[in-house]
């Protein structure tokens, strides 16, 4: 694909009031007016409501969308089951929670036309996915595009490209996300993975509990974090194709197939809420420390998915984004500390100002539940040590998934060959300097 059509495969369609009310239409006239569902849809179009909450869920939650379309999505036949490769879906229990801080190298090449579905590869995550509650953690690594469609019934998909672009053909249309970006894939949406450039890896947050949503700023005021109009949703594009389809559907954990006499990427017209989007990191507008200390981590924050607890997320997305670093008599890489949330932690590019090496670009760590963690022992020596002036941190990209529960490895997770069996070294060396006054 040429450099413009990448940039403009999505349009320039804003969710400027995110969480709000968006429309677009592929054919001029095929959104009915004044009505969701009028007696004979425009241009002979069927309509159907996609719902991501509950009905009855407060206005300021409700997640649904009108889709104006060339056949209803009841137009299919029987789904029948297929493998699951090396997918996994909560509750997780084959292996137990793994209290030691883990780290992995990126995912090994994968076999020739492998594509996104079957590049995907679960680490692990909680909860229970039949209940909506949890996430689970994913990695994926292709170098075919997909040729079938997907849809995901237990929970929205949050795709952190690492590694080659990606072009995502959605029911509501197109969304190009390259490494940097972030795409989300709500609930039940069907979508088909392109690939831009010879292969792709990355991350992906299966997120079984409430939608992602902009997390409340409190004291911050009216801006900062992630502004809403900076998230990206498709313009309307339709496949009028008739001919077999492969169509995928995970449902409470397994892999379900049926072969469409078309595509079900036929949306026309679209309007509501519950829309894929895409998202910038490197828009992300930081917040913090210009007298002394650094805040939490947690001002980092993306999105969040909120759970029955006030202020507690079922798990958030943070992105550590280039900032300035002016606190004075401060430690400023990120401090020591255990956590009562559950942290994985991926890398974009460059490096990450808490680790001299070996977490690298396409690897991750986790930190479990109070696990006690922090900068390694060269950064310390370096931090402690250094000139503080005014530092711009712009060499490196990287992001968490941060989750209330301990996030429980898959078999393949644990004794895979990319995990590295001598992560703790990274704090040896860790001196005693206490001197009694």
């Amino acid at each position: 694909m040429s450099g413009d059509a990448r940039k403009t495969a999505e349009g320039l369609s804003y969710l400027t009031g995110f969480g709000n009310e968006h429309a677009s239409e592929a054919v001029p006239g095929a959104l009915p007016e004044g009505r969701n569902s009028p007696q004979r849809a425009p241009l002979g179009l069927y309509a159907e409501q996609l719902s991501g909450t509950a009905f009855t869920e407060p206005r300021a939650h409700n997640r649904r969308s009108w889709l104006y379309r060339i056949r209803p999505s009841a137009a299919h036949p029987a789904f029948t089951r297929t493998g699951n490769g090396a997918i996994r879906t909560a509750p997780f229990t084959e292996t137990v929670p793994d209290p030691n801080r883990l780290r992995w190298n990126p995912l090994p090449e994968p076999p020739t036309g492998t594509d996104f579905l079957a590049g995907l590869w679960t680490l692990g995550g909680n909860g229970d996915a039949a209940q909506r509650t949890g996430m689970a953690v994913h990695l994926y690594r292709a170098d075919a595009s997909m040729e079938r469609v997907f849809s995901d019934a237990d929970g929205e998909l949050l795709i952190v490209p690492e590694l080659g672009g990606l072009l995502l053909h959605t029911e509501f249309g197109r969304l190009h996300a390259e490494p940097g970006d972030m795409a989300l894939i709500p609930r039940g949406v069907r979508f088909r993975v392109e690939l831009l450039d010879e292969s792709a890896r990355g991350y992906v947050c299966e997120n079984y509990g409430a939608p992602f949503q902009l997390p409340d700023l409190g004291p911050i005021g009216a801006n900062g974090l992630a502004n809403a109009r900076d998230f990206r949703a498709p313009v309307a594009a339709y496949e009028d194709v008739e001919g077999p389809v492969e169509v995928v559907n995970k449902f409470c954990g397994n892999l379900w197939t049926a072969t469409y006499d078309h595509s079900p990427l036929d949306v026309v017209a679209w309007h509501g809420n519950h829309v894929p989007y895409v998202y910038d990191m490197r828009r992300f507008n930081v917040i913090g420390t210009i007298s002394y200390d650094h805040p939490d981590p947690s001002i980092f924050t993306v999105l969040t998915s909120p759970s029955d607890t006030p202020g507690l997320a079922g798990v958030d997305f943070v992105v550590f984004a280039p900032r300035w670093l002016v606190g004075e008599d401060t430690f400023r890489p990120p401090y020591f500390h255990r956590n009562v949330m559950s942290e994985y932690m991926g890398l974009i590019e460059g490096a990450y100002d808490a680790k001299a090496e070996g977490f690298v670009p396409g690897g991750g760590s986790l930190h479990n539940m109070m696990s006690a963690h922090g900068p390694d022992r060269e950064t310390f020596d370096r931090a402690s040590a250094a000139e503080l002036r005014p530092q711009k941190v712009d060499d490196g990209l990287a992001f968490m998934f941060e989750t209330r529960w301990p996030v429980t490895l898959t078999p393949h997770a644990a004794g895979a060959t990319h995990l590295q069996q001598r992560y703790d070294d990274v704090w040896q060396g860790l001196e005693r300097h206490f001197r009694a006054r």
